[in-house]
């Protein structure tokens, strides 16, 4: 099964280090949409939140899930 998602980021911007509430938001948002706890983040998310430093990161950022059998696999969707 593949889906895409759009995630927004927007409750990271009240923290002061934003990429590492960032990567925790989108593991939850995965966890509660896909009801696994098995969640793979690939490297090309976290080089989209990393590539403007800790403090910078983007408002929303597209997700491309795959789920196989016991967990769930997360990359950009472009």
């Amino acid at each position: 099964m593949e889906r895409i998602y759009t995630i927004p980021l927007r409750n990271a911007f009240v923290r002061r280090k934003k990429t590492n509430s960032a990567v925790n938001i989108i593991r939850e948002f995965l966890r509660k949409h896909t009801k696994s706890d098995n969640i793979v983040i690939d490297g090309s998310i976290n080089d989209m939140i990393w590539k403007r430093g800790i403090k910078s990161i983007p408002r929303k950022i597209k997700v491309r899930v795959e789920k196989e059998e016991d967990r769930v696999i997360a990359m950009l969707a472009e």
